[in-house]
C-alpha cells in the first residue's frame, strides 16, 4: 500500500525527468542555440546561435553610436555628445555566454527551473557600455570645461581720487576626473535610450574678500614717470595702450606680477602698432615697439615701493629714457619678462597713466616703513666699452642703394645700488641688480636686393672691402648715385 503509494509520486517525476534528458541527447550532437524567451537588454536572442547572437548585439550597439548623451554643465549649460564621439563600446560581451548556457547547460535541476522560469516570463541579460577613460577626459576638457568661471577677487577701483572696494565673485571648474567616473559609471548601466543626462562634477573656489585690508589702501609707496616725448605716433599708442592695460591691478600679499601676461599678446587686436623696438643691437619695427618704456617706469615704481623683483632684464643696448641698470626690457622671442611680487602685509593698487608724452606709475598700498627712512638708487659704471671702428653690413632686405646709417653706441657694465638713509645718514647700502650693454659702432646699413646678379655680387664685394668709399663708388656706377 505504501510503496504504491509513493510509486504513484515519483512515476510523473522521473518520466518527466526522462524526457527532459532525451531531448538534451537529441540536441548533443547539434550546435546549441539560445532558448526562447532569452533577451541582451531589448534584442531577443531565441532560436540564435552564439555568433548570431554576437551579430544581433553588435549590429543593436551600432545602432545606438548616434544617439546622444547630455551633458548638465556650469550655469545650465548643456553639451549634447554622440555615442560615438566618445568612442563608446560594448563592455561585456562575455553576457552572450551566460545567455547560450541558460537552460542549456548546467545540471538537471538548474536547467529545469531555469526553463520553468522562461515559462513565466522573458530572462533578460544586460547589455554594459564602457569607454577609454583617456578620450572622455579629452573630451571634457575640449567641450566642458570652456563653461568653467574663473574666481575674481574682491579689488580696487580708483576713481577722482578716491579708491572704491569691488567685491568679488566665486569661480567654478570642473572637475574632470570625476566626471569621467561618473560617466564611465553611467555607461556601465546600460543605456535606456536616446539623449540620457549625465550631470558633472564642479569645484568651487571662494574668492579674496579682504574688504577691510582693501580699504585701507590710500598711501603711495613709489611713484615713477618718463617721457616719451620724442616718439612718433605709433610708439606713443603702444606705450599708452600697455599702461592702460596695467592701470587698475590689485595685488595681495604674495601675489607675482607680470608685465608679459597682462599686456601680451602683441596683436592689433590687443590694440597695439608697428613700432621701433631693439632686436639684436637693431632699431627693427614690431608691433608693441615701445612696450619697454612701460615696465622700465613700472621697474622704478616698484623699486621705490620697495616690492620683491622677482625677475628683471637690461635692454641689449642703452635707453634714453632711464639711467644705466634702471630699464626693464620685455621680449616675447627672448622670454624677458619683469616680475615682481607683493612682498607687503596688506594688498597694494597699481595706478597707470599717460599726460602730454609723460608715462607715470604709482604704487598704492599700506605706508609700514618709518617717516625718517628713505630709500634712493645709484647707479655704478663698472666698465665703458667705446665703440669700435665704423662697420658695413649687406642688407637683402633693401633694395640696391638703400642706405642707412645708425650712430655708433658705447657698451657698459653697470650696477645699481639701493641706498637706505635714517634721518639722512646712510644706514644700509645692497647691489639690486648688475647689467650689462652691448656697444655698437657707426653701421652703414647697404640694400643689396636687386635682380641683376652682376651687380649684387659686386656691391656684396664693396662692402665685404669694408671700405665706405668704394661702396659709393660701386653704387654710383650701377644706379647712377649712392641712393638710387
Amino acid at each position: 500500500m505504501y510503496r504504491s503509494r509513493v510509486w504513484r509520486i515519483l512515476f510523473p517525476v522521473i518520466w518527466l525527468l526522462v524526457l527532459f534528458l532525451r531531448g538534451d541527447a537529441a540536441r548533443a550532437g547539434e550546435e546549441t542555440v539560445i532558448r526562447d524567451g532569452v533577451y541582451a537588454g531589448t534584442v531577443p536572442l531565441g532560436g540564435l546561435t552564439r555568433e548570431e547572437a554576437i551579430a544581433a548585439v553588435e549590429q543593436y550597439v551600432a545602432g545606438l553610436m548616434d544617439e546622444t548623451m547630455i551633458l548638465l554643465c556650469a550655469e545650465q549649460q548643456t553639451v549634447e555628445v554622440k555615442l560615438k564621439d566618445l568612442n563608446v563600446f560594448w563592455s561585456n560581451p562575455e553576457m552572450i555566454d551566460r545567455a547560450v548556457d541558460y537552460g542549456n547547460r548546467g545540471n538537471v535541476i538548474a536547467r529545469y527551473k531555469a526553463r520553468k522560469d522562461l515559462s513565466r516570463g522573458p530572462k533578460i541579460f544586460s547589455i554594459q557600455f564602457s569607454a577609454d577613460y583617456g578620450d572622455v577626459r579629452g573630451y571634457l576638457k575640449e567641450h566642458c570645461s570652456i563653461y568653467d568661471r574663473p574666481v575674481v577677487d574682491a579689488r580696487l577701483r580708483r576713481e577722482n581720487n578716491q579708491f572704491f572696494v569691488e567685491e568679488g565673485r566665486i569661480g567654478c571648474f570642473l572637475d574632470v576626473d570625476r566626471s569621467v567616473t561618473t560617466i564611465l559609471q553611467t555607461l556601465s548601466l546600460g543605456l535606456a535610450g536616446d539623449r540620457e543626462t549625465v550631470t558633472m562634477h564642479y569645484r568651487w573656489e571662494k574668492p579674496r574678500e579682504d574688504s577691510e585690508d582693501l580699504w585701507l589702501v590710500k598711501d603711495v609707496l613709489g611713484s615713477f614717470q618718463t617721457s616719451f616725448g620724442e616718439s612718433g605716433g605709433a610708439r606713443c599708442a603702444n606705450i599708452e595702450n600697455g599702461c592702460a592695460l596695467i592701470n587698475g591691478t590689485t595685488l595681495y600679499p604674495g601675489e607675482e606680477f607680470s608685465v608679459y601676461e597682462v599686456v601680451s599678446p602683441f596683436t592689433e587686436e590687443n590694440g597695439y602698432q608697428m613700432a621701433g623696438s631693439f632686436l639684436e643691437g637693431r632699431v627693427v619695427d614690431s608691433l608693441g615697439g615701445g612696450i619697454c618704456q612701460v615696465s622700465t617706469t613700472l621697474y622704478n615704481a616698484v623699486l621705490a615701493s620697495e616690492l620683491q623683483v622677482t625677475e628683471r632684464h637690461p635692454h641689449s643696448m642703452v635707453v634714453s629714457y632711464v639711467d644705466l641698470s634702471r630699464d626693464a626690457a620685455i621680449s616675447e622671442s627672448a622670454g624677458k619678462d619683469l616680475r615682481f611680487v607683493n612682498s607687503s602685509d596688506y594688498p597694494v593698487y597699481i595706478e597707470g597713466y599717460t599726460e602730454e608724452k609723460q608715462i607715470c606709475f604709482r604704487i598704492y598700498g599700506v605706508e609700514e616703513r618709518p617717516e625718517n627712512r628713505s630709500v634712493s638708487f645709484e647707479t655704478e659704471i663698472l666698465q665703458t666699452v667705446l665703440p669700435g671702428e665704423d662697420k658695413l653690413m649687406a642688407d637683402d632686405t633693401r633694395t640696391l642703394g638703400e642706405i642707412e646709417v645708425a650712430g655708433a653706441v658705447s657698451g657698459y657694465q653697470t650696477r645699481l645700488w639701493k641706498v637706505i638713509r635714517e634721518d639722512g645718514r646712510e644706514t644700509s647700502r645692497e647691489v639690486i641688480n648688475e647689467s650689462s650693454y652691448k656697444m655698437r659702432p657707426r653701421t652703414t646699413m647697404v640694400g643689396t636686393d636687386t635682380e641683376n646678379q652682376e651687380w649684387k655680387t659686386q656691391i656684396q664685394a664693396a662692402i665685404r672691402s669694408g671700405n665706405r668709399q668704394q661702396v659709393e663708388a660701386a653704387l654710383a656706377e650701377m644706379t647712377g648715385g649712392p641712393n638710387g
